[in-house]
């Protein structure tokens, strides 16, 4: 690992409407492309790189269930539909000389390894991108918290969450209230005590717990991805004391 880069292993949470870049659904080749090559730049500084994708740019579990679908049947869909992103995001790393490895919490052994953290582990060490996909297998749980879990069973160092449309954590939502405030820093009792959209609660709380810091910055911008793994002061920190 270079001097330049701060973090031996990092989470990477990637959310599906990041992936489906302006046109809001679907699987944009060219955000899929950016994100590649940024992994394969910080692979090749030294630093270990797990991803968590999410599903909502094909399937949003939540707003079918609002629709009066069942919610763990809803569920399971949207499971399904991060592992067509996880495949997506997989081939755009190897085509770019990343050596990958998928793994699902849900077994679909013709496309992608269960979920074994051992193995997860050992993957990671020897410098392959790990995409973990299906969430955490059960209803009722975000992409957000399967980062957060992934992240302490892993030994990660920090979750970065590359967000879609927006810069860092803000005191209101910026598209609707102008003057809204962008935070450098926050502590995981203030995003909880006031409610401010990071993580749903359970992450955030297990993210706390393990003292597990989450650094959010947009995937817009490009390079992102590499001056978080560096340390530079992009976006917001959420972490158990304000720096």
């Amino acid at each position: 690992m270079t001097d330049s880069v701060l973090y031996r292993r990092v989470i990477l949470k990637l959310s599906g409407e990041a992936l489906a870049g302006d046109s809001g659904f679907g699987i944009e080749s060219d955000v899929m492309t950016a994100v590649a090559l940024q992994l394969r730049e910080v692979t090749a500084m030294g630093t270990q790189v797990a991803v968590v994708v999410g599903g909502g740019n094909i399937w949003r579990g939540a707003g079918a269930s609002e629709r009066g679908m069942d919610r763990a049947h809803a569920d399971y869909m949207g499971m399904l539909a991060t592992v067509l992103n996880a495949l997506a995001l997989q081939d755009a790393l190897e085509q770019n000389g990343v050596v990958s490895r998928v793994q699902t919490s849900i077994e679909m052994r013709q496309v992608a390894e269960p979920y074994i953290r051992r193995r997860a582990i050992r993957h990671l060490e020897k410098g392959r991108v790990v995409i973990f996909a299906g969430g955490t297998g059960n209803p009722f749980f975000t992409t957000d918290t399967t980062a957060a879990l992934r992240a302490a069973e892993v030994d990660a160092d920090v979750i970065l969450m590359a967000k879609n449309g927006v810069d860092g954590v803000y005191s209101a939502d910026p598209q609707k209230v102008p003057d809204a405030v962008r935070y450098e820093s926050l502590t995981f009792m203030t995003v909880l005590s006031q409610g401010l959209g990071v993580m749903d609660a359970a992450a955030t709380s297990l993210c706390m717990e393990n003292n597990i810091p989450i650094h959010v910055f947009s995937i817009a911008q490009p390079g992102n991805i590499v001056r978080a793994v560096r340390g530079d002061r992009i976006g917001t920190i959420v972490r158990s004391e304000e720096q």
